[in-house]
């Protein structure tokens, strides 16, 4: 696996009824295939991010929109960025993302996380516990997992997780690359170094620098190669050929979060939008380059949280930033 360039579809709120949500993500997978991304993720929540919509605007399920997208794409890979390991015993997530490779004729990729946000944990039921704990789960919930993926069956009796001898067939392959998310600079690089292929920094552009100074520490600790171990950047991106509506697009989304960039201060500013890169393709291009490429990562993935679902949006985006990595 390597995941240079990655789509992710943060919100489903599009312009006319439900039954025209899952034919613009297909919109938009079907772009980014063509455009060269190289893998297409979706949110696993229940309802939007706080600073991306209202819990009554629509998301809808991971795995089953994974499974959908497998049908109506041809090379594209397919992941959840990530899915929440609170959400699923690990082992039917196993046989979950198996069966979405199985469908996609080996497309899928497990991105995994500790899981976060309490709302939408006590909406549904699901024990959110303290960070130690969310850790501890995951940890267990990776020893039978990723075993799962490789063909081996794990018999695990843990805290949190019990299987016995669990089986997962069919597969296609005992590779299915493996993806963690986050910014914990102890744990979560820990488990990126000891179990995946790629990790997600969730983090300010400004504290790359230190970030990977911890991912290095963290291979180090494990005897492993950092240069064995792929490391993208999740940016927020408002683009247009037209730079001065990129920017109101970029101000309206701020406004209806209850963020006028008017009031606050030079640091106020620059901290509410830090990972955000707006404008042109030339200047998304340039900031991109300065705030994250030079300081070492040269693998991204972007959402258009504003304007994605638009003709010609995933395209442009993709042309530019598929130029930029080339150029590194």
């Amino acid at each position: 696996m390597s995941i240079r360039l990655g789509y992710q579809i943060p919100n489903f709120t599009y312009p006319g009824p439900a039954t025209g949500i899952f034919p613009t993500i297909a919109a938009q997978a079907r772009a980014a295939e063509r455009s060269g991304f190289d893998t297409v993720f979706v949110m696993d929540h229940f309802y939007p991010l706080p600073l991306i919509g209202s819990p009554d605007e629509p998301m809808l399920e991971a795995y089953s929109t994974l499974a959908a997208l497998a049908a109506v794409t041809t090379s594209i890979r397919l992941s959840a960025l990530v899915t929440g390991n609170t959400y699923r015993n690990p082992a039917l997530l196993a046989k979950t993302v198996t069966t979405v490779d199985v469908i996609s004729g080996g497309r899928a990729v497990l991105g995994l996380g500790a899981g976060w946000y309490e709302f939408e944990h006590r909406a549904y039921g699901f024990e959110f516990g303290s960070l130690r704990d969310r850790f501890e789960r995951l940890g267990e919930s990776l020893e039978i997992v990723v075993p799962m993926l490789r063909g081996e069956r794990p018999s695990v009796d843990g805290r949190w997780y019990h299987t016995e001898d669990a089986r997962n067939e069919p597969r296609l392959r005992n590779d299915l690359p493996v993806l963690i998310g986050g910014g914990g600079e102890r744990r979560t690089f820990a488990f990126a170094a000891r179990w995946a292929d790629h990790l997600n920094i969730l983090c300010a552009a400004r504290e790359i620098p230190r970030k990977l100074a911890a991912v290095r520490a963290r291979c180090a600790e494990l005897g492993r190669d950092p240069a064995s171990l792929d490391v993208s950047y999740l940016g927020y991106v408002m683009i247009d050929e037209n730079g001065d509506r990129a920017r109101d697009l970029h101000r309206q989304f701020l406004l209806a979060r209850g963020i006028d960039l008017r009031r606050l201060t030079e640091r106020e500013s620059a901290a509410a939008t830090d990972r955000h890169f707006v404008g042109t393709p030339a200047e998304v291009a340039e900031e991109f380059d300065h705030r994250v490429l030079r300081h070492g990562i040269d693998r991204l993935i972007v959402n258009l949280v504003t304007n994605g679902h638009e003709e010609g949006i995933v395209e442009l985006t993709g042309r530019t930033l598929t130029d930029l990595l080339a150029g590194r």
